[in-house]
Formats: structure tokens, sequence, C-alpha cells
């Protein structure tokens, strides 16, 4: 087994103390018994549209309440020191420190990024303060166990309120939910030493954290990453490599930072099969303090989004000296780094989501503010101009950004609902069930709300004008933190491959046949409710094409065509993420029809049955053509040869 880093007793003595079963059990959601370091961020005036919601209350408020149902996730027994009062305590907290704080900050940081000066990563002074505030609030354990000082809040909860803070300033919140994902992967898979002196003082926030996987020469071939490790008599191994695009590698905010680094031992074998895990802090602990770590930010990477938060590229060892301990098993290092990887794509999913749903409430107040025309049955040239909300083009951008975002959104929380019930339904049978469902929903999680989160951020510019792309409207800095999603933690094309190649195919398509009894059940309810019967019949009409499809791809792969079932694994996605959001889509507008049983007019379920509508009838339409493009093969872009681009 790894031996930790040298020192640090004290770090030892927190861990003794916080894992000791005896302990008392710490008070419910301390968030609520606090109050954070909170202070005006800059005396400069705040950006346009500081009193965008971000996120709509209400919309949040029918997911967990109505659709999602987070009263019965409560009852049980993991989170039952929690109820629906703390819970809505919790996230007010939440709402209130992003509208707030965050939010203000967030075009100062986008204006200033991170610097590389002497060596050193320099952040805005704002991120500083703000990680401060965050820890303060307990974001970075708020889904964890009591036992290592969490809140052990639901991931739908926790969810919900990374929507608000992401929305807010997805940067600032970047440092933190990076090294809560890091410590979590020490948590499961590192020995009792490394969780001593590596995790405590991350949940603390003393320290950050990081997962560098990239290289330059590697890309997203993981396997063939180059960066190597040997081992020494002394229990730890020494690294040396390069590392690139690493989100927050280097920065002034923390102490200390500590990189989660795949590499290969020397003489493992080759590709994925030799790859191992290490925890490697940029300064290691010893008897007399932090030393140098022999890791060091060679370069700073400007990127054209999510600019407050550094992205740098790494080296390992050029001086011989860069240690690093194993975390889990020798050449186990992907299934290790695949928890964080799968975290991390959720995560970016809730980020398309956030920067889509800020982008649509920003357009729509600016449609209800600026005049410009006049509906088309006033020829009147010397009446008021009234504000673009009226022309129906403006509203077909609007309505088709609320369809997206609001889908996307349930989306990102039906996966967080699921990561709950596949961890802590006490049924075994149930949680393998469910957890085939998370897997197959964490692809379209991660590339629904960032392909079609891009959408909707390119409409709010359109519904802007020409003010749309200028930089002194935010919905351009929107729109470019929102390219970086379909890109990082795996491009929408890798994605429809572990989907398609990996996901659909496992068990005999056993997952498939999970989420067609998940379908099944909504059409009923929404039958039973009076949803419309044509949407009904869509879905299932849809589910069938899906089945058929999965099967006809299914049946090329054991004939020996693995390439022609792979060759449209990107519109399969496609299609199956129309239908998984379809699917989600009926599950709201059952709800809001059980509400308006009660209410008939109320607006607020009038606009969920109307984007429901617009869902059926524009989206999942086009399903069935990307279906049947997978089927046949279609050839044109697999034929293409070199030279004739």
């Amino acid at each position: 087994m790894p031996t930790a880093p040298e020192g640090d007793q004290t770090l030892t003595a927190q861990y003794t103390k916080a894992t000791d079963p005896t302990r008392a059990a710490p008070p419910v959601c301390p968030v609520l018994c606090r109050r954070p370091r909170v202070s005006n961020p800059s005396s400069s005036n705040p950006p346009s549209g500081s009193g965008n919601p971000l996120v709509s209350d209400a919309d949040i408020r029918f997911l967990l309440g109505d659709v999602f149902d987070v009263a019965s996730l409560l009852e049980l027994p993991a989170f039952e020191a929690h109820s629906v009062e703390t819970v809505d305590m919790y996230l007010a907290t939440i709402r209130r420190f992003s509208r707030e704080q965050l939010y203000p900050a967030y075009q100062l940081m986008d204006r200033a990024p991170p610097q590389l000066i002497d060596g050193r990563v320099h952040v805005h002074p704002l991120a500083k303060k703000l990680f401060a505030q965050l820890v303060d609030l307990g974001v970075l354990t708020a889904d964890r166990s009591e036992d290592v000082g969490g809140f052990q809040l639901p991931s739908l909860v926790t969810s919900a309120a990374m929507l608000l803070m992401m929305a807010a300033n997805l940067a600032a919140v970047g440092y933190v939910s990076l090294t809560s994902g890091a410590a979590h992967l020490i948590e499961v898979f590192g020995d009792d030493a490394l969780r001593a002196s590596l995790m405590v003082p991350m949940y603390a926030g003393r320290w950050a954290g990081t997962m560098a996987l990239t290289e330059p020469d590697a890309g997203s071939s993981l396997a063939d990453l180059r960066t190597a490790a040997t081992p020494t008599d002394q229990g730890h191994y020494l690294l040396r490599g390069t590392k690139i695009f690493i989100s927050g590698g280097d920065q002034d905010i923390t102490e200390n930072l500590v990189h989660l680094t795949l590499a290969r031992i020397d003489g493992a074998p080759a590709g994925i099969k030799g790859v191992s895990l290490f925890a490697v802090p940029a300064r290691r602990p010893t008897a007399d303090g932090l030393v140098y770590n022999d890791v060091y930010a060679s370069q700073l990477i400007h990127k054209i989004g999510t600019r407050g938060l550094a992205s740098v590229g790494l080296t390992y060892g050029d001086q011989g000296d860069c240690r690093g301990w194993l975390v889990g098993p020798e050449n186990r290092g992907m299934s290790c780094m695949f928890q964080l990887m799968n975290e991390a794509r959720i995560s970016v999913g809730v980020e398309g989501a956030a920067a889509a749903s800020v982008a649509y409430h920003e357009a729509l107040a600016y449609a209800r503010a600026r005049p410009q025309g006049r509906p088309m049955a006033d020829r009147d040239p010397t009446s008021p101009q009234r504000p673009i909300l009226v022309h129906a083009d403006v509203r077909r951008l609007l309505l088709r950004q609320k369809a997206i975002v609001e889908g996307g959104i349930a989306l990102v929380l039906k996966t967080a609902q699921l990561a709950d019930l596949a961890t802590h339904t006490p049924d075994g049978p149930e949680r393998a069930r469910l957890g085939l469902l998370l897997g197959l929903l964490t692809p379209v999680c991660k590339s629904f709300p960032a392909e079609r989160g891009l959408e909707a951020n390119s409409l709010a510019m359109q519904v802007h004008g020409g003010y749309g792309y200028t930089s002194e409207y935010p919905v351009e800095s929107w729109w470019r933190d929102q390219r970086l999603n379909s890109i990082h933690e795996g491009t929408t094309g890798i994605q429809g491959l572990d989907l398609l190649g990996r996901k659909v195919m496992a068990d005999r398509g056993a997952a498939v046949q999970v989420l067609g009894g998940e379908m099944t059940r909504s059409v009923e309810a929404a039958m039973a409710i009076g949803v419309e019967a044509s949407w009904c019949a869509q879905l299932g009409g849809a589910l069938r094409d899906v089945g058929e499809t999965t099967r006809a791809l299914g049946d090329k792969a054991a004939q020996g065509d693995a390439a022609g079932m792979l060759l449209h694994s990107a519109d399969y996605l496609e299609a199956f993420s129309i239908v998984v959001v379809a699917w989600l889509w009926l599950d709201m507008a059952t709800a809001a029809a059980r509400r308006l049983a009660q209410t008939p007019n109320a607006p607020f379920y009038l606009g969920k049955r109307q984007a429901a509508r617009y869902y059926f009838a524009t989206e999942l339409p086009k399903a069935g053509h990307l279906l049947q493009l997978c089927r046949d093969a279609e050839p044109s872009y697999g034929d293409m040869q070199d030279a004739w681009f």
C-alpha cells in the first residue's frame, strides 16, 4: 500500500476525529446556522442585467416538488436528517449568495483573467474572496457524508444549488467543484493515510484539487499518455511528463493543491490497461512544512470562455523529484478516474443548463423592455413603439430557448435524482436497475445541455440584435462560456461513442429496457391525467424507433461491422437525447396538468404546457430522421477521402 506524505500529524488527528464512529452527529445543515464572510465584491457597478434571476425559482420548486418529489427522496435513510424545510433554507441561502455575490463578480473576473507571473498563476482577487465564502457555505462537502464533515444532502438538491451558482459565476465555482471531485476520488480509492494527509485539507478548503488527464500528444486518447511513474522503496513514485488543459492547475487561492494524475508505471502494459492514478501535491508536506514537489505551471491557456478559471499546462519531474502516491490499484487508474470523469460530465451538463438559463432570462427581460417597431396590425407610424416581445419571431426565439433550457434543467436534475437513488435505495436489485439508467443518461446529460445550450445562447444573442455581440451586454460572454462545454470532459463525439458503443449495447440492451419501462410508466400517468394523447403516442413511437435502431445496430456489430454500427454514433446520441428530453417534457406536462386541474389559468403551468407542445411539434420528429441515418449507415462522410476536402 502507498504511504502518506511525511509529517502533518495535525491532519491525521483531524481525520481520526472526523471518522470516529462514536462522535456526536454534526448539526443538520450547518450552513443554515452560519453566515458567510460576505462583503461587497467591488465598488464598481454590477454588470447590466443585475436583476437576472439566473434560474427560475418557480421552475426549481416545480421540478423538486412536483416532478422529482424531493420529499420522498428525503425519506431514504441516508437523508433522514433533512426535511423539505431545510432544503428550502439551503437553496434560499445559495440563491441569495449567487445573486448578491457571485453574479456581480462575474464580468469583472471575465475581463481580468488569471496571469502567469514568475512561474505562478495569479487569479483575480475576487476569486480568492469568493472561494473562501463558498467554503464557508459548505459547498465543498454539501453532498458528502457526515463521516467527512459533509451535510449529506441529496445530489438532487446540491445540483439545483449548483445550477444557481454556475449560472452566476462558473469560473469562481469551478475551483470549488474541481476540489470537491478530486477529494471525493481520494475518499473512495485512497488509503487512510492519503485521506488524512490530502483529503482532509481539501475538504476543509485549505488545499484545492485538479484532475490531470490530458497530454499534448495524446489529447482524448488516454491510452497513449506518456507521463511515467517510477516506484521507489519509500512508498512514493517519481513522476515525469507533461499535462495540458488542466483547469485550476495553478492558482494563488489556497496554500496547496493536489493533482489527481494519470501516469504509466515503468514496465506497465501498453494502452488503458497500463494506466495508474496518482495524487501529486504541488507542495508536499514534510516535518518542516510544505516544500516544492517539482511540478509547476509551464504555460497558461488563453480560453475563449470561463476566463476566470485558470487553465494551465503542467510539467512534472524536471528536477527528478516529483513525488506522487498511488491511488487505487496499479494499472487500474482509468477505472478509478471514471468516478471523477462521470461526476465531471454531469457537472458539465449542469454548466450547460446554467449558462443557457442565465442567457435566456437576460433575453426575456430585454425583449420585454426593448421598444422597436409595432405589431403587424398596427399601421400607424405615429403610435408608440412596442416591446419586441410582441413580434412573433422574437416569441419563436424565446420559446425555443425556454424549451431547451427547461428541458436541460430537468435532464440534469433527473440525472442527479438517479445518482441519489442508485446509491442510497435500500433494495439491491433496484439500485442496480437505477444504476443502469444513470449510466445511460450520463452522456446525454453531458451533451444535450452543451449542444442545445449553445443554440439557446445563440438565440439569446439574436434577441438582443446588434447589442448581442457586443461586450457591453453579457450575453456574448455566456455564449463564450457555453462553447467550451461540448469539448471538455469528452467531446460530443466521444459521448456518442460511449452511449452507442458501451452503454446501450451492454448486457443485451438492459439499460435501454429500463429506460423503456420508465417511459411507459410516464405515458400511462400522462394519459390518466388527460395530457394530449398525441404526445403520448409520439413518445411511444419514438421509443419503439430507438429500440429497433439499437437492435439493428447491434446486429451490425454481431456481423463484424463495428465501424458501420458506430458510423453515426453522434446522430444516435442526438436522436436519443431528443427522445429522453421529450420524456421529461411529458413528465413536466403531466405535473403541470395536475396543477392546472386546481388552478386552470395559472400562467406558469400554462407556459409549461405550451413549451411541451412546442417540443413535441418541432423537436421530437427530428429523432426519426436521425435514427434512419443510423440504420442506413448513410455513407457520405464515412466514404469521404482526404483529397476531396
